[in-house]
């Protein structure tokens, strides 16, 4: 079976994510599929609407195939970067369709899940999701757009910073998906959508109330700490507040790669002033490059999903270690993805 499973059904195309052994995780023949995908779907006059869906229970899609990056990153860094370059593509690509883009995100819907998700025109969680930029854990920072989107809300510097898991609720108090649609009414949003009913309508017919949003409780903190100029600010103004919101997110800051903290916010804080996804998407890319040539990536990867011990050695292992000056003068701008 493919990967990927394009279909028409009425005024619906349907886009769906068919690697459940893998958490539907992208691989590059995923993503020439999809965008082999797109084409059909918008050349066709009977499609109206696009919705995005995964096979399985347990996710829409897990990331990126980070051990095929493991695995050529130091050998054959084009194979990364072209996958790279591809998936980023996909992702402007999917924000600037002529047909609404509606993602169905449940389960785990992580990193290059992300991409395909929250950039469309609607986007959708379920009770189960479990929604995350998790790049910082793994020596990394987040990428496919994620920098474009996270900026726009107070709580995008937490999410972006921790990579931490969060639900339906904080998603939608975030500004990164439009409605919950409970597992169960799923099925009969797209026959809606088949059947050609407007898709903010058909949404609207069958969302439930996301519940209160935890991350929101604390948006005050988040605001006050996150603005502070770097990262070891930022640390200090979480130890200063002392609340216990403040030691749970100082916990989850101090398991992350510092260069990869340092990154991160850098490139969320370019994010905030950028003009259009795809200048975020170039400068990821660049970054991309610069990350590939170091050690914390590699490490990161191998900590969480080669070797497993989740015990990653970071390289500087301190944020008071890493020359910042110099981290970020190393990010060098490359030929833009989109230049025509």
């Amino acid at each position: 079976m493919s990967p990927v499973l394009i279909s028409v059904h009425g005024a619906l195309g349907r886009v769906h994510l068919n690697r459940p052994e893998a958490l539907n995780s992208l691989n590059l023949e995923m993503v020439r599929l999809i965008w082999a995908g797109l084409d059909r779907l918008e050349a066709d006059p009977a499609v109206k609407v696009i919705a995005l869906t995964g096979e399985g229970e347990r996710a829409l899609c897990a990331g990126g195939d980070i051990k095929s990056i493991w695995t050529h990153g130091r050998s054959d860094p084009a194979i990364p970067m072209g996958f790279w370059a591809e998936e980023y593509r996909l992702n402007a690509r999917i924000a600037r369709l002529d047909k609404p883009w509606v993602a169905v995100m449940h389960g785990i819907c992580m990193g290059g899940g992300v991409g395909l998700c929250i950039h469309g025109r609607h986007r959708v969680m379920t009770e189960t999701v479990r929604f995350a930029t998790p790049e910082v854990t793994i020596g990394y920072f987040p990428d496919v757009g994620a920098t474009w989107a996270l900026p726009k809300t107070p709580l995008g510097y937490w999410i972006g910073l921790t990579g931490a898991t969060i639900g339906a609720a904080d998603g939608i108090a975030a500004g990164l998906a439009d409605a919950i649609v409970p597992t169960g009414a799923v099925p009969a949003l797209l026959v809606d959508l088949a059947a050609g009913v407007a898709p903010d309508v058909a949404i609207a017919a069958h969302q439930a109330d996301a519940g209160p949003s935890r991350l929101m409780a604390e948006v005050g903190l988040i605001e006050r700490a996150f603005a502070r100029r770097d990262m070891l600010e930022i640390m200090r103004a979480l130890q200063a507040d002392g609340s216990a919101f403040a030691v749970e997110t100082l916990g989850l800051l101090a398991k992350n790669s510092p260069s990869g903290l340092v990154m991160a916010l850098h490139l969320l804080r370019a994010g905030a002033g950028s003009a259009d996804l795809e200048t975020c998407l170039d400068r990821e890319f660049a970054a991309s490059a610069l990350f590939l040539k170091g050690s914390d990536f590699y490490e990161g990867i191998r900590a969480a999903v080669i070797d497993k011990d989740r015990a990653p050695k970071w390289h500087p292992a301190t944020l008071e270690a890493v020359d910042q000056g110099a981290l970020v003068a190393g990010l060098v701008p490359l030929p833009s993805l989109f230049a025509t």
